[in-house]
This record gives C-alpha cells, structure tokens and sequence, in this order.
C-alpha cells in the first residue's frame, strides 16, 4: 500500500510517524482541560471529542470520555466506521476546518482504562538466553515453551503512561549470609508491543484464534521494568511477583490492527506442530522494526516478526481454560529479543547477566542506574510512508528508604 495524502501536509511526509495510513487512538488534553479521545495525524492530534460534538462521526459520545474503552467497546463494526470516516475526513479532499490541537502543546494521558495485565514470553531468543542464565543451556527451555505461550498474570494497578517517572524498587535479595532487604541493583528493561483487547469473553467461554485476532483492538509500546536480583530470588516456584510489579509503561499512542494489516508476516521457525486450538490460518505477526535507546543512544534493534507466538494465539491459549476477558486487558508479547546481541530486548541478556558491559555515551554500564532514561521505539515501513507509534519513555528515580 501506498501513502494516502492528507491536506495535512505534515502527515505526508515520509518520515512523519502518524500519516494517514495510520490515525493511532490516544487520550489527551490542553491547558488543563478534561481529557478526550483523540487521532494522531502529522504533527497534530483530531479532536475526537469535538468532531462528535459537531454530529461529524457518531461514536454514541463515547469520545468525551477519558478513557477509550467505551469506544473500543462498540465494536469491531463501529471501528471500521470510524476509520473509514476519519480517512475521509482527513484526505486530501477532505474537511479543512477540522478540530486539530497541536501535538507540542498536548499532554498525554493513559489511553485506556487497564482492567487486567497478563504478560508473556515469546520469543525463543530471549527465552533461550535467559534460560542460560538461570538454568543453564541444557535446561534453559522448559519442555513446554514451543507448545504454548507462557505467561503470568500482573499487575494493572501498575501499568503507566510514556513519560511517568519510575521508582527503583526495594526487595528482598539473596544475599551470601541470607536474606538482604536492599534496594534493586539489577533494574532492566523489557522490549515489548502490547495488545488491547477490545472484546469481552464470557466465563467458561474459549476462543479460536480466529475470535481472538478479531477481538483485538490495536498495539501499544511496552516496557515492563523488571528488578532483576528481585525476580532471581523470587521465581521459584510461581514465576515473578514483585519484581515485576514495580512498573509498565506503555505508549500513549494505540496504532490499530487496520494500519498494520498491509505488514502481516509469519514469526520464527517451529520447533514442532502446534495443537490444533493454536493452530493460525494466516501469520498473525508484522514486519515491525522494534528497539530501545538508553539516554538517547540506541542499543537494540529487532524486528517483531522473530516472535514464536503472535498476539491472537495468547488471547486463545489465555480464554482456553474458559478465563474471561474484558475490554481493556492488556497483553503483553514478552521481550522481542533477535538471535543476535545487538538485537537483543533486555540489558539482562545483552550483558549476559551483568558479566559483559555495554557502552552508554562513552561509559561502561551493565543495568540501569538512578536518572537513567530508558526508550522504546517501532515503526512499520511502507511505500513513502511509515507507521510509527510515538514514544515510550521513562527516567528512573531514586529507591525510597
């Protein structure tokens, strides 16, 4: 596909993040007004709020709200709408007298409404490498890693938007003589892209993969901090708990399964045939250019489409005991770590467990350190166009005593 022209000129350029081809959803507000649901296109966020008020696209008022779970909630139908009315809109033919505030002068808000954080671990690379470091390489995959999506249930009350401070957290650590009450000294990252489901599943109801891919609403950037010394003393035998509970920030902006359709691409290799209730008709990943940066100078950079297992099948295998989902959850793919160290999605793994230090602006650094700030970036490349997903950053503060 490609470019569609807006009579933005800002949104036709070919390195602008939010052309037409894409109009991400996100919530913002100006000079201390309530925030409302806004599109992202060229340098300027539509006023979604506004544009209803006018009778020009009908979302039953949903787009006053702060959040954009009642919007999401209408359906796949009124998401298709929508888009095709907003392309219209903006196109070059298009309304001029629209309602558009100035990206530089918004502040972002969380999009939605998190009622639920599940977070996963996808990538055979990464699972691989850190399998190694804390099991070794004979055991580094549990048997059960290439037949399923694992994952564990977090936390939404934690979940943060691009731009908010995090706290270095407090933990117990192991220490030489016991137990060590300390503040983390293994802080990390975790490169990852965020699904939102935007359709609710009844309790003891499973869904196909089919039914999954169509109840989800779109992608956002995350980063889901982990304290790393805290997660190697805790793990054992339920998975992560208050290591990761410290912190996730995700991007303000949510970029549509419509604007990445034209990108889908199959994932890695398999290891051996799926059961037949994971089983995708179609490749269910993208051709995503993904990574992070530390104190503005990149570090990694990976592609999406190294994942093992795509979005929809970890909504599938999440509803396959009957679990029930809600508007608003928010999965998370696990860290997208490539096969090489430069692709890599966490400093865990790119430091091989703090053994090898990485460069950061001419110093030697193994994880992350009070002021640093850590950033997360993704953009799908198309025919003069890109689709880009804003920013998701965040700057570590001192642990409280």
């Amino acid at each position: 596909m490609a470019l569609l022209r807006s009579w933005l000129e800002s949104a036709n350029q070919a390195d602008c993040p939010f052309p037409l081809n894409n109009l991400p959803y996100g919530v913002f507000s100006v000079s201390g007004d309530a925030p409302r649901c806004g599109v992202a296109i060229g340098d300027m966020i539509l006023d979604l709020a506004e544009c209803e008020a006018r009778g020009l696209v009908d979302a039953g008022g949903t787009f006053a709200q702060p959040r954009l779970n009642d919007f999401i909630a209408l359906g796949r139908a009124k998401w298709d709408e929508i888009r095709a009315r907003l392309t219209a809109l903006l196109a070059e033919e298009g309304d001029r007298s629209l309602p558009l505030v100035a990206m530089a002068e918004a502040q972002l808000h969380l999009p939605i409404r998190v009622t639920e954080f599940t977070d996963f671990y996808a990538s055979k690379n990464h699972a691989f490498n850190v399998g190694v470091l804390f099991r070794g390489p004979e055991n580094a995959l549990p048997p059960q890693w290439t037949h399923m999506p694992i994952g564990y249930n977090g936390r939404a009350s934690s979940v943060v938007v691009s731009g908010t401070p995090i706290r270095r957290p407090m933990g117990q650590l192991k220490g030489e003589a016991g137990p060590e009450w300390a503040p983390c000294r293994r802080l990390d990252l975790e490169l990852e892209l965020g699904a939102i489901v935007g359709a609710d599943s009844v309790m003891g109801q499973r869904l196909s993969v089919e039914e999954a891919e169509q109840a989800i609403f779109g992608y956002v950037l995350l980063n889901d901090w982990s304290a790393r010394d805290v997660q190697a003393w805790e793990y054992q035998p339920l998975g992560p708990f208050q290591s990761k509970a410290l912190g996730t920030t995700i991007g303000a902006w949510i970029v549509t399964q419509a604007a990445l359709e034209p990108f889908r691409c199959a994932g890695a290799e398999r290891a051996n045939p799926l059961l037949p209730y994971l089983h995708e008709r179609r490749p269910g990943l993208y051709d995503l250019e993904i990574g992070w940066t530390m104190n503005g100078q990149v570090m990694g950079r990976t592609n999406y489409g190294v994942m093992y297992y795509s979005s929809a099948q970890q909504l599938a295998h999440h509803t396959s005991s009957g679990c029930p989902m809600r508007v608003g959850d928010l999965l998370g793919s696990g860290t997208i770590s490539g096969p090489e160290r430069e692709q890599t999605g966490a400093l865990l793994e790119m430091t091989g467990g703090g053994k090898v230090p990485v460069t950061v602006n001419g110093a030697p650094r193994t994880f992350i350190e009070d002021g640093d700030e850590i950033g997360l970036f993704a953009q799908a490349r198309g025919e003069g166009y890109r689709i880009g997903f804003g920013p998701c950053t965040g700057q570590v503060l001192p642990a409280l005593p």
